[in-house]
């Protein structure tokens, strides 16, 4: 298809074969074969009722954004729609304490006269699930600390106004704890270890390993589809965090939303509909959303440059053994012209590709590329020129590929191209000159979210696989800060606890952090203001520098790395403030 309506994925996709849909990963996200529909995240305006007398299922979430659920044939039906105003489908996630909580100035806030929790502070972890049997999610009397968890990988009674998983209530997990049952279950202990150091009250360690806001209420979204072999994507994050800030409201509880995952795919500017939609949901009700960076700034699958004229440049790209498939996308400057062609290991050329929108197919050797050569849409106006290799038989054709870029009128010059994220191709599988700047994963790009980094606390130096910044146009600075994330003792399924490495786990520092200040700022009517913006002022103001970085902001740290405080009471002496700050537990 060639429907400016839609993102260049979906219009690469809807003119796929079968075929190549199902040996392309990327392609397939949102499709269902068996039912020949696609789940879509549609931006409109109006009444769009309609929809659901023409088969589609329609789930609205708040601002005008919908899930939709619909036949393939009938998409270009919606694109026609008057109310649509952008169509895109969804992207795959990858989901990316003691000396933690020192290290970022949690502490003080925690010892009298504080004595901040979290208590009074919705906190929502959007993530792989929770053991909710772990003594540190239960209060001492045995009852669970969740105010409820919503399972989107189990038919049964979704949430009101959603259509997938189960909602189990406060009183339906107690129960289950009465009677020793497991409703829901976190396989990969991702969420559990997330929870614990946001929120996790240490019971088990005896305070320990307790996390930065003991007692704050959790709200749990497991992320996922009722599919086999599902995994999380875009389109169930989405409504997990429509449900989360509706429940706030509702509850009138100020919220806090930790969200450790991300994906390589997209612009990198902030202009998905993922992204605008956070921005604009954080407007709802008294919110702030933390989201880590990734963990690409080291994994080689990102590369860019500047172009001139009269200078062409040749990329290589290696490609492992055994790959069944990759994709590789390009973004550039729209007011740029120049020709792109792709080399094969066997020195066969490929291109170079037509410029005009639309999708193109090549065949080399074992591997067929399909290309599709977009445009600016009304959201970005970065271009974009995707590349999706598929393997001919089992494995696309290993060694070293080569994008060769020929330029010919050159205004701006800058390009960027990404690879999957690592956890979805093989180590041998990287750009052998690769960049480690914008190596951010989508959503941290979004530009009303905080946006963590990880550093290692103990050293004392940046991690070196924390996603960078700035975003691809320069224009926003993230991450906006940073927090530990070496070797993070985090709560584990089953009980007790283990160490876990990523930005996954810097992020729910700064999670905790907030709900502390806002219990400080809200519920205790200190600063009924202390959330969205204002939230990530106060959290950059109090950042502290790394002597190995002496500038800020800093693509690797931000501004800086957490130190969470307040303005202390007049009744804490100065030197007591003087003595915390010694210790790294106070910001005035």
């Amino acid at each position: 298809m060639n429907d400016q309506k839609l993102e260049n994925l979906l219009n690469l996709a809807l003119d796929a074969t079968p075929e190549e849909i199902e040996r392309s990963e990327r392609l397939a996200e949102g499709y269902d074969r068996a039912a020949n529909t696609w789940d879509l995240i549609i931006k409109y305006h109006g009444d769009l009722t309609g929809l659901e007398r023409e088969g589609a299922a329609f789930t609205p979430l708040v601002n005008e954004y919908a899930i939709v659920t619909i036949d393939q044939e009938l998409i270009p039906w919606l694109a026609s729609r008057v109310q649509v105003e952008y169509i895109e489908k969804p992207k795959r996630l990858s989901f990316a304490v003691d000396q933690g909580r020192a290290a970022s100035c949690i502490n003080g806030l925690s010892r009298a006269p504080l004595g901040l929790t979290g208590k009074g502070v919705l906190l929502a972890i959007i993530d792989s699930g929770i053991d909710y049997t772990h003594p540190d999610f239960r209060n001492a009397d045995g009852t669970t600390r969740l105010l409820a968890l919503w399972d989107q990988t189990i038919e049964g009674t979704p949430p009101a106004d959603y259509r997938i998983g189960t909602e189990f209530t406060r009183e339906e997990l107690n129960q289950s704890l009465r009677e020793n049952r497991v409703l829901s279950r976190d396989l990969s202990g991702h969420g559990t270890a997330v929870a614990g150091i946001a929120a996790g009250n240490g019971r088990t360690s005896n305070g320990r390993y307790r996390g930065v806001a003991p007692e704050s209420e959790l709200l749990v979204v497991k992320l996922g589809i009722p599919r086999p072999d599902s995994f999380p994507r875009t389109t169930e994050l989405i409504q997990g965090v429509d449900y989360a800030v509706r429940k706030a409201l509702e509850l009138s509880m100020p919220l806090v939303i930790n969200l450790s995952f991300g994906n390589t795919y997209g612009s990198h500017d902030g202009t998905s509909l993922l992204e605008t939609f956070l921005d604009d949901i954080s407007g709802y009700g008294r919110s702030c959303i933390v989201v880590g960076t990734g963990n690409e700034g080291e994994a080689g699958g990102h590369t860019g440059g500047w172009l001139t004229e009269g200078e062409e440049k040749t990329l290589e790209l290696a490609i492992g053994e055994y790959e069944t498939g990759t994709n590789i996308q390009l973004w550039k400057s729209y007011v740029d012209n120049f020709s792109v062609s792709l080399i094969s290991p066997e020195g066969m050329t490929i291109g170079p590709f037509r410029e005009n929108m639309g999708s193109q197919r090549y065949r080399v050797e074992g591997t067929e590329v399909l290309v599709y050569y977009g445009e600016p849409s009304p959201y970005s106006m970065a271009q974009e020129i995707y590349m999706d290799l598929l393997s001919m038989e089992k494995y696309i054709d290993s060694g070293i590929w080569k994008i060769l870029l020929t330029p010919g009128k050159i205004v701006e010059g800058r390009y960027d191209l990404w690879l999957p994220s690592k956890e979805e191709r093989n180590q041998e599988t990287y750009f052998y000159r690769p960049d480690p700047e914008t190596t951010l994963t989508i959503p941290s790009t979004a530009g009303k979210v905080i946006s963590v980094g990880a550093y290692d606390s103990r050293l004392m130096t940046y991690a070196a696989f924390s996603g960078r910044g700035y975003t691809r146009d320069g224009r926003t600075v993230k991450p906006d800060l940073s927090a530990p994330g070496v070797n993070i003792m985090a709560t584990a399924p089953g009980g007790g606890y283990t160490p876990r490495t990523g930005t996954s786990f810097a992020a729910p520092f700064v999670s905790g952090s907030a709900a502390l200040l806002m219990q400080w700022g809200i519920v205790d009517a200190h600063d009924p203001y202390l959330y969205g913006a204002k939230m990530k002022a106060w959290l950059l103001k109090g950042a502290r520098p790394l002597p190995v970085v002496k500038n800020y902001p800093d693509p690797r740290l931000g501004y800086g790395t957490l130190c969470s405080g307040i303005k202390p009471p007049s009744d804490i002496a100065p030197t007591d403030c003087k003595d915390a700050q010694k210790n790294g537990s106070c910001v005035v």
